[in-house]
């Protein structure tokens, strides 16, 4: 646990000093942070031994709940606009959670990948109301009553965004070392006897589910405000993919790996496709594939998992 916290702490320390000598990584920075929330969720639902292809679904909502409120000038304020829209895709979590979590497996991921991609169509065929393919502008709202410029706007996101990953981060690792957290990992190793002890599976997992949801929903809502613009590519299958990708790449033994994952893939992302702009995505591909071959527990776990190793090594002599 003091590990985690030494990584987390430098981690953080990194994230609040870089902005201020180069300004120009203020919206790759909050990009990351967004999409590291998602992979938190990913992460949670990873403890249960399930993993979701559709959290797309989450991200998208919140975003496009941020898309139409913004547009409406109901709520055109960044205090009430991430909440609300949060709030709204815990809801849409509770509702499919309650059908999703009958499932284990590979039949819970194609649930979500195909319940996300059913949102997908919807809103690239309901173009009148969503905009189609061409998504819907968000118009900048203000920030605590403040109408600011974009420059100061993204400025003060980024931190904002930076202090409700580390809160959400720092749930979920209260969360995990909580009995309900315990009884995740019961459900990957032995579920039928966590069900002997009298707690149900599917009320734990569904507990999860709705955490990742909130999480995923968090971050659409941030990246809508960022981006000032929503396409129903945030639903997508790759969408999906990225957020499990990330959770894999940045290693699943911390809440600290989905930021580290976050962070590598925005950095490998962004070189490659401006050296290898055709072929960024067998970049990574590759990349996937030396993690799983040579670190399969990801950054978090090269930079932890090290001397946490040797014990169980000379234990198994």
């Amino acid at each position: 646990m003091s590990r985690q916290i030494v990584i987390g702490a430098v981690l953080l320390v990194a994230l609040v000093a870089f902005p201020l000598v180069s300004p120009w990584s203020t919206v790759i920075l909050t990009v990351a942070l967004c999409e590291g929330l998602a992979a938190l969720g990913i992460l949670v639902l990873l403890r249960a031994g399930q993993v979701s292809f559709g959290h797309g679904l989450f991200f998208a909502f919140s975003a496009y709940v941020v898309a139409f409120m913004a547009a409406a000038k109901f709520g055109h304020e960044v205090l009430l606009l991430v909440p609300i829209a949060t709030a709204a895709s815990g809801l849409v979590a509770a509702l499919v959670g309650l059908f999703i979590v009958r499932y284990r497996a590979i039949f819970f991921g194609m649930l979500n990948l195909a319940i996300s991609m059913v949102f997908f169509s919807l809103l690239e065929k309901l173009f009148s109301i969503t905009g189609g393919a061409d998504g819907k502008r968000v118009p900048r709202p203000t920030l605590a009553g403040m109408t600011l410029e974009r420059e100061t706007f993204e400025f003060w996101m980024f931190y904002i965004t930076l202090a409700l990953a580390v809160i959400a981060a720092l749930g979920v690792a209260r969360y995990l070392v909580s009995p309900g957290g315990k009884a995740l990992e019961a459900i990957k190793t032995n579920e039928t006897r966590l069900e002997y002890l009298g707690v149900s599976s599917r009320k734990v997992l569904y507990g999860a589910y709705l955490l990742s949801g909130l999480l995923a929903g968090l971050g659409g809502a941030v990246i809508a405000l960022v981006s000032g613009h929503v396409t129903p590519e945030l639903a997508y299958w790759v969408r999906s993919g990225e957020f499990v990708f990330i959770a894999i790449l940045g290693g699943v033994g911390g809440v600290a790996g989905p930021f580290l994952g976050a962070l590598m893939f925005q950095i490998i992302r962004g070189y490659a496709a401006v050296y290898a702009p055709e072929t960024w995505h067998a970049v990574l591909g590759v990349m996937l594939l030396v993690i799983i071959f040579f670190a399969p527990t990801g950054l978090y776990g090269l930079i932890a998992g090290r001397k946490r190793a040797a014990p169980v090594k000379e234990g198994a002599r």
